[in-house]
């Protein structure tokens, strides 16, 4: 074979294998947002410890709620329990998470009264609580770039009404509205792209 074949083979093997490398390692979600989810381990509904470690592996929802909430968390929980039927409906192996933005006042107790209403099943949706107001307030504004925060002498917490969808490695991959027009098929079909 002549240097100048040589060099042309050579040069198609490259870029052969830069193809196959970049289609190998393309993200199944397009323009993921590559939120990194911090450390956490809080209490759930039932009292038991729920940690981002014991969530590797899982593909799951996150939202941020209260449930003395006037405004915008019924109709943010009616959405997500729409969600966990369909998952359940298309037998998707996904969680749901929702952690609580006043957690002095939701209590196991209080967040197992508040979800009543919506015939909601624990088997793989978990309401945590059991950390501070400023705990909350950081994580969220690190792991979802999500605003929280309880203005002194008010009941009300300000907080983004948005759905995450989370990877089995703890890094947010979208978001989505949660509180008006809720896009349940596109969340349906991007949970379905992760587990693929």
């Amino acid at each position: 074979m002549s240097i100048k074949k040589n060099k042309l083979f050579i040069f198609i093997m490259i870029i052969t294998m830069v193809g196959l490398t970049a289609c190998s390692t393309s993200a199944p979600i397009s323009n993921p947002l590559n939120y990194e989810v911090q450390s956490f381990q809080y209490n759930n509904q039932d009292g038991e410890t729920v940690s981002l470690s014991e969530l590797k592996g899982t593909v799951w929802l996150a939202n941020f709620v209260f449930t003395n909430c006037e405004t915008v968390c019924p109709p943010m929980t009616a959405h997500m329990k729409e969600l966990q039927n369909k998952m359940k409906a298309e037998g998707l192996n996904a969680k749901i998470i929702s952690f609580s933005v006043d957690p002095e006042v939701d209590t196991p107790e209080k967040i197992k009264e508040f979800t009543k209403t919506y015939d909601i099943s624990f088997d793989d949706w978990e309401f945590l609580t059991g950390y501070t107001q400023e705990e909350i307030e950081n994580f969220a504004k690190k792991s979802f770039k999500a605003l929280v925060k309880k203005p002194n002498n008010h009941d009300q917490v300000m907080h983004k009404t948005s759905f995450y969808l989370v990877d089995q490695n703890g890094v947010v991959m979208r978001d989505y509205s949660g509180a008006v027009e809720t896009p349940y098929d596109e969340i349906i079909s991007d949970i379905k792209l992760l587990l693929k």
